[in-house]
């Protein structure tokens, strides 16, 4: 090959745009068509509450607040989640899961599960070491979080699962 084959390289270039920055006007939900409360708790625990969890050099509450927010900043205006409910003496916590795209009762348990496993749990069990929190079960099925959801339609609650 050429060294002039690339002499007029500089017209190709195309400087990359920064990240979109995450929105600062915050959660709007009627931006948002389906809403879900989702229950996760451990899967085979080794740990009997939250409150065991400093056993482990981990700090829950932080951790759950810190791949909530990378996740929303990742899929912003497509997906967004919020703790609602974290219990010290309890095993499980509760997010609000909306979803940009209306998802339809047949569809909602393989979408959520898709959502839980593919982009919310691998934060948790790498990023954060939860998989301390789990048994050998649960690490050699490389499974983190046990999971119920119920469609959330402002005050009114359809069970789905």
């Amino acid at each position: 090959m050429s060294n002039c084959f690339f002499a007029d390289y500089k017209k190709f270039i195309v400087i990359p745009k920064e990240e979109e920055k995450f929105s600062a006007k915050g959660f709007e939900p009627h931006e948002f068509a389906s809403h879900f409360i989702l229950t996760l708790s451990i899967f085979d625990p080794v740990i009997s509450s939250w409150a065991e969890a400093s056993k482990h050099d981990i700090e829950v509450e932080k951790s759950i607040e810190h791949v909530l927010d990378v996740f929303n900043q990742r899929n912003h205006g497509n997906y967004h989640l919020k703790l609602l409910e974290l219990e010290k003496d309890k095993t499980y916590f509760v997010l609000a899961l909306s979803v940009k795209d209306k998802i339809e009762r047949g569809q909602a348990e393989f979408e959520i599960s898709n959502i839980i496993e593919r982009m919310i749990s691998n934060p948790f069990y790498i990023g954060q070491s939860w998989y301390k929190f789990t048994s050998e079960k649960g690490r050699v099925e490389r499974k983190l979080f046990c999971f119920s959801f119920k469609e959330y339609t402002y005050g009114l609650v359809t069970e789905n699962s």
